[in-house]
């Protein structure tokens, strides 16, 4: 462009002084992103467990260990029999997995782990450890008022008389406080905070209704003795037919009187109705205390039998003792899947 004065302005060139912008900003060194926070698997979301609820671990580990010793000393004299509950590894690792099972689920409901886990399993435990509790009773106070043939840890004995030992005390103490544990289980319940996202809620009722089965098939299996005295074979010396001859075997769950039919009748009721609530639990975690619970009862009672045939010479092994085992296998499956099932739930 030519200026009035004959000059030639340029107006790509700027005023001095003046710096040209740049048209991008040059960006700083970027900083390395802030870790996220951890999310709990399941989105489970813990409080701090009552001091009920802490107490209640405390019992179940106190339980655990009496019910743990009370397998040594002898546990009853019966006819002059003395019996003890620690006779091979069969009858140890009958006798110790319902203990060592709550001093375990105690120990962390103590120290505040998964408060609701531990909760659920006192509850159930100590509902059917109520029933338990009523047949020791009887076995050592009123058997002896209709005395009967029992099988006591393999042995096959008369109940004419019966004198207590050390290890049915140090039994019913463990009994007891399982029980007790399970009530301030029910009361610690509401107060204590534990929930998740509800990973479980899609199969909830496929498990209730196999846990359901199991407990009827339990119940069936537990009427009836374990171990039986099998039919004698005799032969007639004038006619020499043979005639079976049935012998007086153990008595059932419900063939007993007093105390022990009471026992019996929560016993059977109790496996039924908690099979059916503890897949119901929540959370998760719940559930699998619960279905814990009976799965240690149902398969310590199925070990029981298996040791009373393999103890005793005079004992055969039932079919009910065999499908007693089955339902504390089944019980065992259950709980394992209620642990690792998660599946994101239905909006």
């Amino acid at each position: 462009m030519v200026a009035g004065d004959g000059s030639t302005r340029d107006r790509s060139t700027r005023p001095e002084g003046r710096t040209a912008r740049p048209s991008a900003r040059r960006a700083g060194p970027r900083r390395p992103p802030q870790p996220a926070a951890a999310v709990p698997a399941d989105g489970l979301v813990v409080g701090d467990p009552p001091v009920l609820a802490r107490v209640t671990g405390v019992l179940l580990v106190l339980a655990g260990l009496a019910g743990a010793a009370a397998l040594f000393p002898t546990y009853l004299v019966v006819g002059g029999t003395e019996v003890s509950q620690s006779a091979g590894a069969l009858s140890l690792l009958a006798g110790l997995l319902v203990p060592l099972t709550a001093a375990a689920v105690g120990g962390g409901l103590a120290a505040g782990r998964v408060p609701r886990l531990g909760l659920a399993y006192a509850g159930i435990g100590g509902a059917l450890a109520l029933g338990l509790l009523l047949i020791e009773l009887y076995r050592a106070s009123t058997s002896t008022i209709r005395p009967g043939i029992e099988v006591i840890a393999g042995q096959r004995v008369l109940t004419s008389s019966v004198d207590v030992g050390p290890g049915w005390v140090l039994g019913v103490v463990a009994l007891g406080l399982t029980v007790l544990a399970g009530v301030l289980g029910v009361a610690a319940w509401g107060r204590t905070v534990m929930d998740d996202a509800g990973t479980l809620d899609p199969v909830r009722p496929a498990l209730a209704g196999a846990a359901a089965v199991l407990g009827v098939g339990a119940v069936l299996c537990l009427v009836l003795p374990a171990a039986d005295l099998p039919d004698r074979l005799v032969t007639d010396p004038t006619t020499g037919l043979q005639v079976v001859v049935e012998q007086e075997g153990p008595q059932g769950l419900l063939e007993r009187p007093g105390l022990a039919l009471l026992g019996g009748l929560l016993l059977a009721g109790t496996v039924v109705l908690c099979s059916v609530l503890a897949p119901s639990l929540r959370p998760r975690l719940a559930a699998v205390g619960g279905l814990l619970a009976i799965a240690a009862v149902v398969f310590a009672a199925g070990l029981g039998g298996l040791r009373d045939a393999v103890v005793s010479d005079e004992l055969e092994w039932t079919l009910p003792g065999a499908g007693l085992l089955l339902a504390g296998v089944g019980y065992v499956v259950l709980t394992v899947l209620a642990w690792r099932l998660r599946r994101a739930p239905a909006r």
